[in-house]
């Protein structure tokens, strides 16, 4: 793609138009980042104790890779079920008010679990439905906050705070969520439980703080939009849809994700039957969190360095090192033998996916900030999370299947062999020129490229 010095208008059918407004920057912008910031560590902490919890309380009652697998395939399921009708409600709703209600369902969720094991009535058929809950709720939570950012922070800072953000996600949900999980699980399932419980309902707490309107913004000079009302729910998506598939760097950069997210999903769903005893790895509940605390070690030294890393070797190289890492993550289960002194190796492949996811994610998620107009955040969003983390219940699914019939070793290393393929995409379009045509957040607060502008 070439930059032109005088973009042609669009025609009727290109969304969106370039001149749609941002969300006024709110009064109270500093408090609201750090709300968020808080608000974000708390979820990701909880998130990472019952991601820890279901699938080894699932381990308790079953020595079936595929069924504990089942656990993070519903986990993930609602992103590829329900992601875009959720964008709709996000672009159409106040965004906070959808964050808290995610969160009531969050707490409603571990609350009938710890229920549920008090009374010695713990199945595989009631955790399934408790992780499908959980996976709807994080829908809904993680699409509104990444839509929520625009009308909360004033753009010159949305880098910090997306760095901010990237980086309590990193630290809470892998690097001390995951032993913290561990260790509860070491006292007891309902100790995991309860103290989920009371986290969920620390962040409605700092939810409600959040200070500003944090309903979507509508183009007040769109004719298409001016005194129709509400469109279909169909028509949305489609809207937000074509939004995401009309861009070559942006839907790249969404298939790209898809694949890695899968790889990352299958991982992760394996790991609870591979790692702890009697797995190959043999580890303890406390052993099994250190080694996924190492996925949150990395994320936190990539919050650290995305800056100096962007600066020193550019945006795209950033990015790539997330192919490196996820490639690792899965070629070093696969390629070491099974026993509990590989632990340190498969640990420090997580610490370079950690390193390389968050390097991506705080790339990406300032790269769509500064492209998508307000009212379009939502749908957006959903449809790239859709193609993004859609294929993350399948290839958890897929990888159950392949691990049950044919080992570990064989399902990691088809996923490590998927991985190296999506080289050459990266290569051919997340390109220097691509990146250089799509500023970052100006630090006047000037408005920046729109998807128009950069296509």
């Amino acid at each position: 793609m070439t930059q032109t010095s005088s973009p042609q208008p669009p025609s009727p059918q290109d969304e969106p138009a370039a001149d749609v407004p941002r969300a006024a920057e709110p009064a109270r912008a500093g408090r609201n980042e750090w709300l968020l910031v808080v608000f974000t560590a708390l979820t990701n902490l909880a998130d990472a104790i019952t991601r820890v919890a279901l699938p080894l309380l699932a381990h308790h009652l079953t020595r079936s890779p595929g069924l504990i697998a089942t656990v993070g395939v519903l986990l993930m399921l609602p992103w590829l079920v329900a992601a875009l009708h959720v964008g709709v409600l996000v672009d159409r709703l106040n965004r906070r008010l959808l964050m808290i209600v995610a969160e009531c369902m969050r707490l409603a969720s571990v609350t009938a679990m710890f229920a549920v094991v008090a009374a010695g009535l713990a199945s595989l058929a009631f955790i399934y439905v408790v992780a499908l809950v959980l996976g709807l709720a994080e829908v809904v939570a993680l699409t509104s906050g990444m839509s929520i950012i625009p009308a909360a922070v004033p753009r010159e800072r949305w880098v910090q705070a997306s760095t901010r953000i990237t980086a309590m996600e990193s630290l809470w949900n892998a690097f001390l969520g995951a032993p913290i999980g561990g260790l509860l699980v070491a006292v007891g399932f309902l100790a995991a439980f309860g103290t989920t419980g009371g986290i969920y309902a620390t962040g409605m707490i700092a939810l409600s703080l959040l200070a500003g309107r944090f309903s979507p913004q509508r183009a007040e000079a769109d004719p298409e939009r001016a005194g129709s009302g509400l469109r279909s729910v169909h028509a949305e998506i489609r809207e937000g849809l074509r939004l995401l598939l009309r861009h070559r760097l942006l839907r790249t950069m969404a298939a790209l994700v898809g694949v890695m997210a899968g790889i990352w999903a299958a991982w992760l769903a394996l790991l609870p039957a591979y790692a702890p005893a009697p797995g190959p790895l043999g580890l303890s509940p406390r052993q099994y969190g250190l080694l996924l605390t190492c996925l949150g070690v990395g994320g936190v030294i990539g919050t650290l360095a995305v800056q100096p890393i962007n600066k020193l070797l550019g945006r795209r190289w950033s990015m790539f090192s997330d192919i490196i890492g996820t490639f690792a993550l899965v070629a070093v289960p696969a390629l070491v033998p099974a026993a509990r002194d590989s632990a340190f190796a498969v640990g420090a492949a997580a610490l370079v996916a950690g390193v390389g996811g968050t390097m991506w994610t705080v790339n990406a998620r300032v790269i769509v900030q500064s492209l998508v107009p307000d009212e379009m955040l939502g749908r957006f969003n959903s449809a790239f999370q859709m193609i993004g983390w859609g294929t993350a219940p399948v290839a958890a699914a897929l990888g159950g299947v392949v691990a049950q019939f044919f080992g570990y070793e064989v399902a990691f290393g088809i996923f490590a062999v998927i991985c190296l393929l999506i080289v050459i995409p990266f290569l051919r379009v997340v390109t220097d020129d691509a990146l250089a045509q799509i500023a970052g957040p100006r630090p006047d607060g000037s408005s920046g490229r729109t998807v128009e502008d950069a296509r």
